[in-house]
């Protein structure tokens, strides 16, 4: 896959992460126990695969979805299970789950979850909690995790959170919570992070991610981009729509990101502007995508020469200033 293609694939993915789900009914709504019993644990495994010492054979995949499930203390003992699917149910807890120390992928969206936490799973490769009631980030320093999804839950900040631990980790998705900042959010294999349509206004923390190469910033309330710096050497996609920009002053402020490609400023009150386009091509002028529009080689050209001119006007400017200091200083 191209990189143009990567920046609409997640574009894609940024707007449509809430469509065709929901989180489930209140957290404190009373659901009738429903615990999973051993005959539907039959029904839910697959998968029938070598067991790690070789010698038997056991069932390493539970398709668990959408049974109104509150309870699944039996998996305790299915201890081979590798793949994890126990999303649309009514689950407060899953920390049965501790006892499957060889599982790769879990799956637990849309449950009544307030929490993620379970102890350090070894294998855990991809872990999903979208639209629950989870509050926190405590309980998730899993060493061999590369994708972390908590969209749509309560998060007000980050916490908890172990880089020396999670030097897999290149993708995390907090869309939909509350966070007002990224600070917290300090993993330094991350390359991919969503934390569109949160309450954000400021970028504090966001300087440490060195290894950041997207980033999605879509519906907050972000007025200045306060918090960006060239440690952020690898940043090439950055999605700001839906905030409150609304000068170039701003913008210049990504002038220091040395390989930044794409960025989408619309829904901005400076995407309202007159030559919006062509002002933002001025401003930074290595970007090659403006709100998924590729720049054509005549608007480069453009940019370029009115960059030139204002720069010239600039150095004239100065020179002017540094000549009436100097008229002022002899006159005395």
């Amino acid at each position: 896959m191209s990189d143009d293609e990567n920046y609409n694939a997640e574009d894609g993915a940024e707007r449509g992460s809430n469509m065709g789900e929901e989180r489930t009914d209140s957290v404190d709504e009373v659901v009738p126990d429903k615990p999973l019993s051993p005959e539907a644990a039959c029904e839910c495994v697959s998968l029938l695969c070598k067991t790690g010492d070789g010698l038997s054979h056991a069932y390493v995949k539970l398709d668990a979805r959408d049974r109104r499930l509150t309870d699944i203390n039996i998996l305790n003992s299915y201890i081979h299970l590798r793949y994890i699917d126990v999303s649309k149910n009514a689950l407060r807890d899953i920390s049965p789950l501790n006892a499957l120390t060889h599982m790769l992928v879990l799956k637990a969206d849309q449950n009544k979850l307030t929490s993620a936490e379970l102890d350090e799973l070894p294998y855990l490769q991809s872990a999903s909690f979208n639209y629950n009631h989870i509050k926190n980030t405590e309980g998730l320093n899993h060493p061999q995790l590369e994708h972390l999804a908590l969209n749509y839950n309560d998060i007000t900040e980050v916490t908890g959170l172990d880089p020396s631990k999670l030097e897999r980790l290149h993708t995390m998705e907090l869309r939909g919570n509350k966070l007002s900042s990224p600070d917290g959010i300090y993993v330094k294999s991350l390359k991919n992070l969503f934390l569109g349509a949160n309450q954000i206004t400021s970028l504090v923390g966001i300087e440490r991610l060195e290894h950041l190469a997207t980033l999605h910033l879509r519906d907050n309330q972000i007025e200045n981009l306060d918090g960006f710096s060239d440690v952020l050497k690898n940043l090439q996609y950055i999605n700001l729509r839906q905030n409150n920009l609304s000068t170039t002053k701003e913008v210049k402020k990504l002038q220091l990101l040395p390989i930044l490609r794409a960025a989408v400023f619309k829904d901005n009150p400076i995407a309202a502007e007159d030559d919006y386009r062509l002002e933002m091509l001025i401003s930074l002028r290595r970007l090659e995508r403006l709100d998924k529009d590729d720049y054509n080689d005549d608007e480069r050209q453009e940019a370029e020469e009115i960059y030139e001119q204002r720069r010239q006007e600039e150095i004239q400017a100065q020179a002017e200033g540094a000549e009436e200091v100097i008229g002022d200083e002899d006159e005395d």
